[in-house]
């Protein structure tokens, strides 16, 4: 499989000056293209438009906006940029807010350098990444939430969105919890194949992230089949 060989364009948002720093430059050290850095919400949403970073390190507790904010309404506004959060919090209340505000993966702040640099390069090919224990308490939220009832776009009626054949099955394997890169070994194909197939399929279902996609499959008990 083919790695991407153009650098990795980096936003890093934390309030401390010297951790978003070190961050920064541990990440340019390490051959990723650091393109903008911000220290608060409103100037981190401002930065990120104007830089268009392809994956933002983004703290939580931020002043002026709060991250699962600026993540909410950057995910929006650019639905193709892998946010990563690092975190001092383990709360389960924060993953699980962080991950139904677009939110790619979710890193606590004890994880040492070569963790880091490993989860923005797994975060960039859009792979989900998490600190350890937290992955199934994500996945359980999944499932809690597609026991609820909610509104969802009616595939089967005339003339509604239909997927292709591969587009069902990437999504049947994105609900049974797999990455992207497992899936891409899996279907033997690429890693932007299977993010094409996952954003065609976000477009065609009206749904704006993949926690929204994996509650659709779900709903449909696709992970089941």
């Amino acid at each position: 499989m083919t790695q991407r060989q153009d650098p990795i364009r980096v936003m890093v948002v934390d309030d401390h000056p010297m951790w978003r720093d070190a961050v920064a430059r541990d990440l340019a050290e390490s051959g990723f293209e650091v393109v903008a850095t911000a220290g608060d919400g409103e100037q981190a949403v401002r930065r990120a438009k104007a830089a268009a970073p392809d994956v933002l390190v983004l703290d939580l507790n931020l002043p002026a906006k709060p991250g699962v904010q600026v993540c909410k309404e950057l995910v929006a506004h650019n639905p193709a940029l892998r946010v990563l959060v690092l975190s001092a919090s383990g709360e389960h209340a924060d993953v699980l807010e962080a991950v139904k505000s677009g939110a790619t993966g979710y890193l606590l702040k004890s994880a040492s350098t070569g963790e880091l640099l490993d989860a923005v390069r797994r975060t960039a090919v859009g792979d989900a990444v998490f600190t350890p224990g937290l992955a199934g308490l994500v996945l359980g939220e999944y499932r809690r939430l597609a026991a609820e009832p909610v509104p969802a776009p009616d595939t089967d009626t005339p003339g509604a969105p239909r997927l292709t054949e591969r587009e069902t099955e990437v999504l049947r394997l994105v609900a049974k919890g797999l990455s992207y890169k497992q899936i891409a070994e899996r279907l033997v194909i690429s890693h932007r194949t299977v993010q094409n197939h996952v954003q065609n399929t976000l477009g065609k279902l009206q749904l704006h992230n993949r926690v929204e996609l994996v509650r659709y499959a779900i709903e449909r008990g696709l992970d089941e089949e």
